[in-house]
């Protein structure tokens, strides 16, 4: 089994964040990758791994990083996939995280999620992936559907909630 999703983040700090990605990619049956790569500290290791993403079958990158959060660019600048940016909530509640990697340049696209969003970047990964595989779009489709049904439930719940003034 060969990665089509890879997952990497700044330190192996942000795991307990990109979790949710892995399991959600796990519960998708889609074949990902986790390493940890430093825009700072390993600049050439992640260059490298942007250049070869492609070649080694990846077709979708989620990148994670905290404060200055280059890593989702500068990965972005050295490879044609999608790179999923996830801002990691550090200094200032995430928001230097986010904005840094929402600024990018013209020709330099990194889609981004919210703080500590790995669920959603997941998810966006496998919307990706879909569009060219009918089975992971089908575990997409019945994803979707047990979203919705939790939601009905959760109502059907919330009406059996007795309050003296609550009219529903």
């Amino acid at each position: 089994m060969n990665p089509i999703v890879s997952i990497i983040m700044g330190s192996t700090s942000d795991l307990p964040v990109m979790e949710k990605a892995c399991k959600l990619l796990d519960e998708m049956q889609v074949p990902f990758e986790v390493n940890a790569l430093s825009a700072h500290r390993t600049p050439e290791a992640v260059e490298e791994f942007a250049r070869n993403a492609k070649d080694r079958g990846i077709r979708v990158i989620i990148a994670a990083a905290g404060m200055a959060a280059a890593l989702p660019g500068v990965i972005a600048a050295s490879t044609t996939l999608p790179v999923i940016g996830v801002p990691i909530k550090g200094m200032l509640d995430g928001l230097d995280a986010m904005l840094s990697i929402i600024q990018m340049p013209p020709g330099i696209p990194v889609a981004t999620v919210g703080v500590n969003g790995a669920q959603n970047a997941a998810i966006l990964a496998v919307e990706m992936l879909a569009l060219s595989d009918e089975a992971i779009a089908q575990r997409l489709s019945d994803y979707k559907v047990g979203l919705k049904d939790k939601i009905v439930k959760a109502n059907k719940e919330l009406a059996d909630v007795k309050y003296q003034y609550k009219t529903n």
